[in-house]
């Protein structure tokens, strides 16, 4: 019978690295889908079914993929996270932090509040309000990213750059979630991913795009640099506010040289980062789980050679 489950709808890489890592730690992973799982809300087997734990829930859950769907598909996809926190099985990262940080409003709202640098946001439902908002942006001189409120990998963004291209502002799902566009430092587009385990910044990377969207899986490279303190000490507070074990956090540098906190992923992806450093990032993660919720004594993660 398998130890720990992660769940996901496309292993690929990722999967192959965790359960890789997972292995050298003696342990079996298999992948499970979300939208395989039951609520067993009777007197008879457990409460919660998932595909391959049937007589014995896992010891540990690794989140790596939530399904899109209906309000109610995903908050049953929450429950099953829940649950399992209820139930007191490990899960990293936990359903609270996956609720808080996929809605790009509550993650820009606990930015906000806990006075962390992050770009100026609107999040509303009315279109003359929104279209309103917009207009005030394009003439003080400002662009306007709209961004889906629930999305990755730079789905259905759009940049608003003048009155004509209101046109293509759309609401997602009925809400508007609007954001002041920064211009980086520089020529070109770039930012940074900062990757952060158990509040600790294990690698760094500065993206820089064909264009203004700089998501490696839509063409940016990666590139090492040495990480300023401000920025790594940015990071982690950013981590911190929205309580995640781990997290891939993007900033920008503006042209004035300040920094911004423009995402906090909680799912990240870290391919792209692991191409040019030399740690195993599955190892860190899969160690930290480990030894912080089931207190395992783990083989020191090795370097990897790239």
């Amino acid at each position: 019978m398998p130890d720990i489950v992660i769940f996901t709808d496309d292993p690929g890489w990722h999967g192959a690295r965790l359960q890789e890592a997972f292995a050298q730690q003696g342990l079996e992973s298999v992948f499970v889908s979300l939208t395989d799982c039951q609520l067993n809300l009777s007197d008879q087997g457990l409460p919660l079914i998932i595909p391959g734990f049937e007589a014995q829930l896992p010891i540990a859950a690794f989140v790596r993929g939530v399904p899109g769907g209906s309000l109610e598909e995903v908050v049953f996809y929450l429950d099953v996270l829940h649950g399992l926190s209820l139930l007191d099985v490990p899960v990293y990262n936990n359903g609270k932090v996956i609720e808080r940080s996929v809605d790009k409003a509550m993650t820009s709202f606990l930015l906000q509040t806990n006075q962390l640098a992050t770009p100026q946001t609107w999040v509303l439902r009315d279109q003359q309000q929104a279209v309103y908002r917009v207009n005030q942006e394009l003439q003080q001189g400002f662009r306007v990213i709209v961004k889906p409120v629930f999305g990755s990998q730079g789905e259905g963004i759009r940049l608003i750059e003048k009155e004509s291209d209101l046109i293509w502002m759309a609401p997602s799902r009925g809400i508007y979630y609007l954001q002041r566009f920064i211009d980086c430092q520089g020529s070109g587009y770039s930012d940074w991913r900062v990757f952060v385990i158990n509040q600790k910044v294990v690698a760094a990377m500065r993206r820089e795009g064909l264009f203004w969207l700089n998501n490696v899986a839509r063409g940016a490279t990666c590139r090492a640099e040495v990480l300023e303190d401000a920025m790594a000490v940015l990071a982690l507070r950013a981590t911190e506010a929205l309580a995640m074990d781990y997290a891939g956090v993007d900033i920008i540098v503006d042209k004035e040289g300040h920094y911004s906190v423009i995402e906090v992923n909680s799912i990240p992806a870290w391919k792209g980062l692991q191409s040019i450093c030399h740690i195993d990032i599955a190892q860190l993660l899969v160690a930290d789980l480990l030894q912080r919720h089931l207190f395992y004594h783990t083989n020191t993660p090795k370097s990897v050679a790239l």
